[in-house]
C-alpha cells in the first residue's frame, strides 16, 4: 500500500560532477524518483546555514508517493546521500546532500533512528518555506496544525526577535 513522504532536501557543498548546490538538489529531486513518486516539488531557495555550517544552503521540499514503509524509505534516502558523496560528520555542518522525511500520511511514527514528524521541523524556515509551497495543508499529527499555519507562527515569531521596539 502507498504512502505520501513530505521530504526536506538541502545542500550547501558542491558536487564533483553535478557542480553548486542547486544542481544538486535538482538531481536529487530526480533520482527520489527510484523510491516512488514524486508528485509535487517546491522551488529551490537560497537559506543561511545554522550551526557550525559555514555555506549557505539550497533548500527544497517533495511529495513522495512510495510503497515503501518509513524505516525502508529511510534506508533508500541515506543510501542516496551516500551516492551523492555525503560523508559522516559534525552535525549541522556542510554537506552535499541532505534528505529528511518531515511528515507522512501514516500520521506518527517512532522508531529508535526515525520519528516522524520530524522532531525540528516547526521551527525550521528553510523546511517550512518549501513545503508551504506544496503541501500548505498538510496537518502535524502532533498537534494538528497545518504547515502553513507552522510557517506563519515562525514567521511571525522571527519578526518579533528582529524588530526593536
Amino acid at each position: 500500500m502507498s504512502s505520501s513522504y513530505l521530504v526536506a532536501l538541502g545542500s550547501n557543498q558542491r558536487h564533483h560532477r553535478l557542480g553548486r548546490p542547486r544542481d544538486v538538489v535538482g538531481a536529487a529531486l530526480e533520482e527520489l524518483a527510484a523510491l516512488g513518486t514524486v508528485t509535487a516539488r517546491s522551488r529551490i531557495i537560497t537559506t543561511d546555514p545554522i550551526g557550525p555550517a559555514q555555506r549557505r544552503f539550497a533548500n527544497a521540499a517533495c511529495i513522495l508517493t512510495s510503497d515503501y514503509d518509513p524505516p525502508s524509505l529511510l534506508a533508500g534516502l541515506k543510501v542516496m546521500e551516500r551516492e551523492f558523496g555525503r560523508r559522516c560528520g559534525q552535525r549541522w555542518g556542510d554537506r552535499v546532500l541532505d534528505l529528511d522525511i518531515v511528515l507522512w500520511s501514516g500520521g506518527v511514527f517512532r522508531a529508535p533512528h526515525l520519528t516522524i514528524p520530524h522532531k525540528e521541523f516547526r521551527a525550521r524556515p528553510f523546511v517550512l518555506g518549501p513545503a508551504s509551497q506544496i503541501a500548505a495543508d498538510w496537518r502535524d499529527p502532533v498537534c494538528g496544525l497545518s504547515i502553513a499555519q507552522h510557517f506563519a507562527r515562525l514567521q511571525k515569531a522571527q519578526r518579533k526577535t528582529t524588530c526593536k521596539d
